[in-house]
């Protein structure tokens, strides 16, 4: 049986070449060993490779400041927003709209019906104040209606 190099078993194999193969290349002119190495190193991205962990950051380093810059600093929750909306609006409005964001104290509803959006608009100072009254008057300064 004879020695197959591209066995993994083999022992004269080391990274797919043999030690013949290996001897081979250290005894090539300078130049060409030179030539190699430049190559391998352009190819791996430099004589030194890259530390993978070089920009890895934590997630909580950025989240404040990006909460802040989507408007979500003041914070409230999803399901508090949408039981309060119900409150202030009733079971009729509420099932209609749904409350879609809240960012910079900008609410945004998103109506049903063209109908409902001006009947809403009509009486958007009363919610606000109802708004203002459930919640405090930081989190909600204006509600937007959108139709969809």
């Amino acid at each position: 049986m004879g020695s197959n190099p591209n066995n993994p078993a083999n022992p004269a194999d080391s990274g797919g070449r043999s030690k013949k193969a290996r001897a081979r290349n250290n005894k090539a002119p300078i130049g060409v060993r030179k030539a190699r190495a430049r190559i391998l190193a352009e190819w791996r991205g430099g004589l030194d490779p890259p530390n993978p962990e070089r920009n890895i950051h934590q997630p909580g380093e950025y989240l404040e400041g990006l909460l802040k810059a989507i408007g979500l600093s003041e914070g409230i929750d999803e399901q508090r927003l949408k039981d309060v909306w119900s409150l202030v609006a009733g079971p009729f409005v509420s099932q209609h709209t749904v409350p879609e964001s809240i960012r910079g104290g900008v609410l945004v509803l998103r109506v049903l019906q063209p109908a409902m959006k001006f009947h809403l608009q009509q009486m958007s100072a009363k919610l606000l104040e109802n708004l203002h009254r459930e919640l405090g008057e930081n989190i909600v300064k204006q509600v937007v209606f959108k139709i969809g």
